[in-house]
């Protein structure tokens, strides 16, 4: 584990910004080792290891888009892509160095080491500095584990959490340690006690100095995430106000280029905390100009003539299909994957919605819809029946949050409560079904992590 640990880290470091002189590439178990407080911030910084951690297999396996035909799918760069496309039991079939587990436990090394190291400094002049680059390395430790575990475990249900299988919890700088798998209600404790830790030593008053960096109103964002997913409406709620009490920026898309394809900057206004999808499956899920896949065209007829998400976010390829622009990025080829208003604004209408509260989650929905709209044609939402209205919540949260890598996460969720949502693919002659509630939207651990820890497998 040791000399794998060490040449992913390399490989990571190699094309990444950080600066080498943080970097002890001995070995031992101690590869990273900061010393001053600007040694700390100089990992956090490092953008490549800290903010390009967000797992793809969701989006490869999601119902979002479609690959064209069977020699498309054959062309496909990597086993992992074809058989996650398919839903196949063994998606990687011999392929090693898994990025969508790899890069967030490479996060979790260096805030590790972090957090470890910051406890032995003997004396710090700067306390605030202190406490928000430590509040900083306990958000990330606990953004890294929740994007592992809403991949490779079952949904949080609170009456199995404590027998379902969690994540090896690495605490330690020690790349040598072998952690065994802990439960489910433990991974989750962690992950909202390391954010209840973030939010008390962030600043309030720097809260989005750099889209990059933790704050308090991302630590807020992301328990909105999290709760929302956990079906916790009500906690999820209280904490999508206090976001939106700091962070409350909605940019009006009749300011944005319908024709670039890049038409977001990197300090894109509603942008909370920035990560991106592991650089991976460019073919795929990256943002290309494509004639392999396309866009779903069921999702693409959701969109009315006068909305303007449909060319603010999308481009037709040359077989008149559509591929996804660049979204909140400024550049690049993979996923924004991060914390933004827009998805702030649509989980506390559903939630208003849920606790019967109507009239404010239409309210909330006309302030975030009436800026997606061409000036003067969109029609605002009036009092309807509140199944019809969470229908439509959840038909707005799919065209708005396209391609962020949430719709994996929303279907297993939905099917949860009762949604029934089946998938289908058809590649020739051939048909796929991925039936509700199936074990395998719970993907499989990488092999060559199985063979060398011997942590327990999940079943597929």
């Amino acid at each position: 584990m040791k000399k794998r640990f060490i040449y992913l880290l390399f490989s990571l470091i190699m094309f990444s910004s950080c600066r080498k002189d943080f970097l002890d590439m001995k070995p031992s178990s101690s590869i990273v080792q900061p010393a001053t407080l600007e040694d700390m911030e100089g990992l956090l910084e490092n953008y490549g290891v800290m903010n390009t951690i967000s797992p793809a297999l969701g989006q490869l396996s999601s119902d979002e888009y479609f690959i064209v035909d069977q020699k498309a799918w054959e062309s496909t760069l990597t086993q992992t892509e074809r058989r996650a496309y398919v839903w196949e039991k063994d998606i990687y079939n011999g392929d090693i160095n898994i990025m969508d587990w790899n890069k967030p436990y490479a996060a979790i090394f260096y805030a590790n080491n972090i957090i470890t190291q910051m406890s032995k400094l003997s004396s710090v002049k700067d306390t605030r500095r202190y406490n928000n680059l430590l509040g900083w390395a306990y958000f990330a430790r606990s953004y890294a584990y929740y994007e592992l575990s809403r991949n490779f475990c079952k949904y949080y249900d609170v009456n199995t959490a404590n027998g379902d299988l969690g994540l090896p919890l690495k605490l330690s700088p020690n790349v040598d340690e072998v952690v065994q798998r802990s439960t489910l209600e433990e991974t989750y404790t962690l992950i909202l006690t390391d954010l209840e830790k973030a939010t008390q030593l962030l600043d309030a008053n720097d809260y989005i100095a750099k889209r990059n960096h933790a704050s308090k109103a991302s630590c807020y964002a992301l328990a909105a995430r999290i709760m929302h997913a956990m079906g916790n409406y009500s906690q999820a709620l209280l904490y999508v106000d206090s976001t939106l009490s700091i962070h409350n920026n909605l940019v009006d898309y009749n300011t944005v280029s319908l024709s670039s394809q890049t038409p977001f900057t990197y300090v894109m206004d509603e942008v909370i905390y920035f990560s991106t999808q592991v650089n991976n499956y460019a073919g795929t899920t990256g943002y290309l100009n494509r004639t392999a896949i396309g866009v779903d065209n069921q999702l693409i007829g959701m969109y009315e003539p006068d909305d303007l998400r449909k060319e603010v976010y999308f481009m037709k390829n040359n077989l008149g299909n559509y591929n996804i622009k660049r979204g909140y990025l400024g550049g690049g080829s993979y996923p924004f994957t991060g914390l933004a208003t827009d998805e702030m604004y649509l989980i506390k209408a559903e939630c208003l919605v849920r606790s019967g509260k109507d009239e404010s989650a239409i309210e909330v929905m006309n302030d975030l819809l009436v800026k997606r709209y061409s000036i003067g044609k969109y029609k605002a939402i009036e009092s309807t029946d509140n199944k019809l209205l969470l229908a439509l919540i959840l038909d707005e949260r799919r065209k708005e949050l396209v391609w962020r890598g949430l719709r994996w996460t929303d279907i297993k969720r939905l099917n949860k409560e009762g949604g029934g949502i089946e998938l289908k693919r058809q590649l020739g002659d051939k048909n796929y079904t991925l039936s509700a509630n199936s074990s395998r939207y719970v993907f499989p651990i990488p092999d060559d992590e199985i063979a060398f820890s011997h942590i327990i497998q999940n079943e597929r």
